[in-house]
Order: C-alpha cells, then sequence, then structure tokens
C-alpha cells in the first residue's frame, strides 16, 4: 500500500513508521529481525530502509602496493524491503540515493522494487563521501535530488533511460522526498533556495 493511502486511511490516527540500516556486509537478516521482532507490536504502518552509497578505499594488496577498490558496507535495501513485507506483512519505503549511483543503477534498483511490489520510494541526494568535504555527484550519476525526483517520475511513465523501448511497463511508485523549510544548508540564501 502508498503511503499516502496509509494517511487517506488513518481518519485521525497518529502513524507510526520506523527506519532501518541494513546489516553490515557480512551480517545476516536475523540480526535485523532481532531489533524489528519486538517493534511489531507497536503496529507500524510502514518501515523506511536505507540505502547507502558506495565507497571507495584502498586495500593493501599481497605484493604490498595498494589497489582502489569500491565497496557497499550496507547492502541489501531492496531485498531487504521484500523481506520486511514477507515476514511481517508491513509496507516498506526504499531509500534511494544520487550519491555512489549511476542513473542506470538506478533504474535497474527502481525496476526490482517494481518487480517486487514495493510502492513506495523516498529520493534524497544523500550526503557526501567520507573523503568528500562536498557532496559530489558520480560522473554518470544524479547530482540533485530533482534530478532522481524526475527519474522516478519519467519511469511511472513508462519513460525509461533506452528511448528506443515500445509498449513499456509504468512504474507506480508514491514518491516521497525530503526539505529544508530553513533553508538548505549549502544553499547561500532562502532565494537560491527556492
Amino acid at each position: 500500500m502508498k503511503v499516502t493511502d496509509h494517511i487517506n486511511q488513518s481518519g485521525n490516527k497518529t502513524l507510526l513508521s520506523f527506519e532501518i540500516l541494513p546489516p553490515l556486509k557480512g551480517k545476516g537478516i536475523q540480526s535485523l529481525y532481532q531489533h524489528l521482532d519486538p517493534l511489531m507490536e507497536f503496529k507500524p504502518s510502514f518501515i523506511n530502509v536505507t540505502y547507502h552509497r558506495r565507497e571507495h578505499t584502498f586495500k593493501k594488496r599481497a605484493d604490498g602496493r595498494f589497489e582502489k577498490v569500491v565497496i557497499r558496507k550496507r547492502p541489501g535495501t531492496e531485498s531487504i524491503c521484500a523481506a520486511i513485507m514477507n515476514k511481517y506483512n508491513v509496507d516498506t519505503v526504499p531509500h534511494l540515493i544520487c550519491g555512489g549511483f549511476s542513473v542506470n543503477e538506478t533504474e535497474d534498483a527502481l525496476i526490482n522494487l517494481n518487480y517486487l511490489g514495493i510502492d513506495n520510494v523516498l529520493v534524497l541526494r544523500g550526503d557526501a563521501a567520507k573523503n568528500e568535504s562536498a557532496f559530489e555527484a558520480e560522473p554518470d550519476g544524479h547530482a540533485y535530488a530533482i534530478d532522481l525526483l524526475q527519474q522516478v517520475t519519467n519511469l511511472n511513465a513508462g519513460i525509461y533511460l533506452e528511448e528506443d523501448l515500445k509498449n513499456t511497463t509504468r512504474t507506480r511508485f508514491c514518491i516521497g522526498v525530503a526539505g529544508y523549510p530553513e533553508k538548505h544548508f549549502e544553499a547561500p540564501n532562502m532565494e537560491s533556495d527556492l
């Protein structure tokens, strides 16, 4: 169910949701269930699952030289969303971020989420990488959440990155966004932020 449907059907009832992080790579989903099981008594309407950008790090090789490698420390957002929906019958809201993803990787993630029956996404720019003083987009990725929002909106209209695709399936995502009512901390003033 879409978050908007939860809100519309709630009447005056307060809705409760949780936000979780995927387990660190090497940890199983059981570690996540151990934290979620006791929370289910509160009957959350939905659970947000964060996405984490890939990181660039250096790994020492056997010959003593260092090699630049790309890793994701917390993979699995898509499958965790599906597992939560299956185990707890609770809707999920996966976060999608600009940082660390190409537009093609983003489209593939959206297609996978659609196949899994996930109705909601929260689009965010995301934070700067640990080695960045300010956010830097991937060369083939989105620099701003509005661009990511447009990509999801396009898929909802059946518009894919491959322009020659015909008779495409439209996704049906309910799209959430984040905002800074007092001005984004990187904006020089309120006028430029609007």
